[in-house]
């Protein structure tokens, strides 16, 4: 019977594992009210999760001038408050574990910066079942861009065919898509499932409990043998 290595699997940060919507939003309200006096509605500052802060910010802000004096606001903000309002989404740390017992490599790839990122899988207790971690800082190009998914894949040593990815964000699967990946939709995160659905993910699920599930279920696919 053929066999293979156990599929890589690589994860987005905020929303597929991290419960960070209510940080994101404070420090997003609270750099707007500071500068600006004013502050847009959460669901233009949702939207843009799941790409690098300073792409979010100038979507929204005309004046250039204020991207870096907005961007420092939003992170000291953030650093302040990081982990008390940081939490992980219920059945997180039990189903790394479990996939990791399993044999699965594992990868974050975020949009947030590396060291930040990591201390927030510090927080969450998680680090250590991640083998890599690719942050806005690790490639030139971000999601919805390939690069960063070829990179973790790079780091990982697998192909394309090796992986598949779960995100959050129609950014998360443009970019696993143009990676070649298969793509898992999470939709315990702040994305409604028409628009994961119109992002045209390979798989959608309800809980992060049912992806143990799913790869034993692709595995077992890629292996059985075909019939002409």
């Amino acid at each position: 019977m053929p066999s293979r290595k156990p599929l890589a699997i690589l994860f987005d940060l905020d929303g597929p594992l991290a419960d960070s919507l209510e940080l994101i939003l404070g420090a997003f309200r609270h750099t707007f009210f500071t500068h600006l006096g004013a502050v847009p509605s959460d669901t233009a500052w949702i939207a843009g999760m799941g790409t690098p802060l300073i792409t979010q910010l100038r979507s929204l802000v005309a004046d250039e001038a204020l991207i870096e004096p907005m961007t420092a606001t939003y992170r000291s903000w953030q650093n302040e408050h990081h982990d008390e309002l940081l939490r992980e989404f219920e059945g997180v740390r039990e189903t790394l574990s479990l996939l990791h017992d399993r044999g699965h490599h594992m990868a974050l790839v975020t949009s947030k910066a590396t060291d930040a990122a990591k201390r927030a899988l510090h927080v969450m207790g998680i680090g250590a079942l991640l083998d890599h971690v690719v942050g806005f800082d690790s490639t030139t190009t971000h999601k919805p861009d390939a690069e960063p998914v070829l990179h973790a894949l790079a780091l990982l040593h697998r192909e394309a065919t090796e992986a598949i990815f779960v995100g959050d964000s129609p950014h998360d699967i443009a970019a696993g898509t143009a990676a070649g990946v298969f793509t898992v939709a999470a939709l315990w995160g702040p994305f409604s499932r028409q628009t994961l659905e119109a992002a045209r993910p390979s798989r959608l699920i309800a809980d992060i409990r049912d992806l143990p599930p799913l790869i034993q279920a692709l595995t077992a696919a890629a292996l059985a043998p075909s019939h002409t």
